[in-house]
């Protein structure tokens, strides 16, 4: 194996014999020289590893030395090694992207340790996730066997996409093919959890979970006060995933106050589910207060153009008819601009609901598109997509307006997605719904062990198109294919994102509080 190259760049370099000595006896090659010019004619000449540098030395300082070498050399770590504590020479530095800070007399440990820390960081921590991960493997598996509640199951599938955005910095595709079995045999459990348990969460179920028709009044409610504004942003088909790659972002303008999960109501599809969040009622009992705004599966109509009649409605029932209310949604990269430069428009109301769309649009764009399905080819493309867009999107700037503003947000979404990879046969008439994750209608016929079957839709408070319609939801990642040139359908769908189905991707969701910093 070759040695790994250092420069070291001091005008007292004699003096660091010892040192060098050390270092050379820990296998690594050292080059040394007494001057900035001489550090800048190396570094044109090699490829070193990293540089030490002197922060004092007569002709080009160390700080200018510094810049120029970064000036050619953007990714080479450079560490700073001065006699001066003072705060405006480390600024400096700092702000020329140095990768360390030592200060004299430094000891041979201290250089070795800073050497290990920007040269093996990445070994070490890949063996320390993989040794990790091995160790919590089996603790997940023998946990898995035993969750019997709601709130057990948010926490183990947070516990495992933990590990996925842990291992997805490791490029070990054998690591990542164990995650994705297990990830497998959890959604699998999950599924036989839900066909048991769900119906039992709206008949009085001591572990019902908090659920999409009763977030506004028992999560949002509480947050509301005369004297301050809050913002409700819900990000349309946000992942728990892809909210954790998100959050650092965030995390630069407000503060993580509460991070909690909740589940989306079935099916997890926008009309069903976001409809249950702003009115605060389930689907049946939506259609029964508002027959004129709900739209049934098959009709053409768009099914959600009601949301902000059905939050107003919600909040006068609550006791919140003096509270004024905005409503804005975001279809469009230029509504989104258009929205962020008039953000301040919104702040005479005392709470605001921005709804965007970005991402369900691009789980539907897989679908669509072929460049999109080569961008986002499987899970973790998906989730770097997403932070790509947000980091450029019209939403993170409206969210930093917010910040300098000190205004509470409460950021959530309506349901998740699932990467689909299997289908199963459906057959039914013409009236029949499109979605791939679930159907409803009246003379099916399917696979019973691919679905949880609801023959009485009235049973989990869904509207029923007419006195025989029933619903089946999909499991794990499977999706509705129907007989007919059943080849061409599957090799279509296969690997896109689809929901409305039961998973814990599609289920198990993000709501968090934002305390501007």
């Amino acid at each position: 194996m070759d040695k790994i190259e250092i420069l070291w760049v001091d005008d007292e370099v004699d003096l660091l014999k010892p040192h060098i000595m050390f270092l050379e006896e820990k296998g690594y090659a050292v080059d040394t020289v007494n001057n900035g010019y001489d550090a800048l004619d190396m570094v044109a000449e090699k490829n070193y590893s990293l540089v030490f540098l002197d922060e004092n030395m007569p002709g080009i300082d160390g700080l200018e030395t510094l810049q120029r070498i970064k000036e050619k050399h953007q990714n080479l770590p450079v560490v700073m090694i001065t006699k001066s504590e003072e705060e405006s020479i480390m600024e400096d530095a700092i702000g020329s992207q140095i990768s360390d800070y030592l200060i004299k007399p430094v000891n041979p440990k201290q250089i070795l340790l800073s050497l290990k820390k920007h040269l093996d960081t990445r070994r070490l921590v890949s063996e320390k996730t993989t040794s990790n991960y091995q160790q919590e493997f089996r603790q997940i598996a023998m946990d898995m066997a035993s969750v019997n509640s709601a709130q057990q199951w948010s926490d183990l599938y947070k516990r495992l996409i933990y590990w996925e955005l842990e291992l997805d910095k490791l490029d070990d595709e054998g690591l990542n093919g164990i995650l994705l079995s297990q990830k497998q045999e959890a959604n699998s459990q999950f599924f036989r959890f839900i066909t048991k348990n769900y119906q039992d969460w709206f008949e009085g179920d001591e572990d019902a979970p908090m659920m999409s028709h009763k977030l506004v009044k028992d999560w949002v409610k509480p947050d509301l006060n005369e004297s301050e504004k809050t913002f409700l942003v819900v990000i349309d088909n946000l992942r728990y995933d892809q909210f954790k790659l998100l959050q650092p972002e965030l995390e630069k303008y407000f503060t993580v106050t509460d991070e909690q999960s909740y589940y989306s109501i079935l099916p997890t599809a926008t009309q069903y589910a976001r409809n249950a969040l702003f009115a605060g009622l389930m689907p049946a009992e939506i259609k029964k207060r508002f027959p004129d705004k709900w739209v049934e599966d098959n009709e053409e109509e768009g099914k959600n153009n009601f949301e902000e009649d059905f939050i107003k409605d919600q909040f006068k029932r609550l006791g919140l008819s003096g509270t004024s209310v905005g409503y804005e949604k975001v279809t469009n990269h230029n509504y989104g601009k258009k929205l962020a430069e008039n953000l301040s428009n919104l702040m005479t109301n005392d709470f605001n609901v921005i709804v965007y769309n970005f991402v369900d649009m691009l789980s539907h764009s897989k679908t669509d598109m072929k460049v999109i399905r080569e961008l986002a080819d499987n899970d973790k493309a998906y989730r770097s997509l997403t932070l790509s867009w947000f980091q450029n999107s019209p939403l993170l700037d409206m969210l930093k307006q917010l910040a300098d503003k000190k205004v509470k947000v409460l950021l959530t979404t309506d349901h998740g997605t699932i990467n689909v990879t299997e289908a199963t046969k459906v057959v039914g008439d013409k009236s029949l719904n499109t979605n791939l994750r679930y159907k409803t209608g009246r003379g099916l016929s399917y696979q019973d062990k691919d679905v949880y079957e609801v023959k009485d839709p009235e049973d989990i408070h869904l509207p029923k198109q007419n006195i025989n319609s029933l619903f089946l939801f999909a499991k794990e990642d499977l999706f509705f294919a129907y007989p007919n040139n059943y080849n061409h359908y599957v090799k279509y769908y296969r690997n896109t994102y689809q929901h409305g189905g039961i998973s814990l991707e599609e289920m198990i969701i993000p709501f968090v509080r934002l305390q501007a910093k």
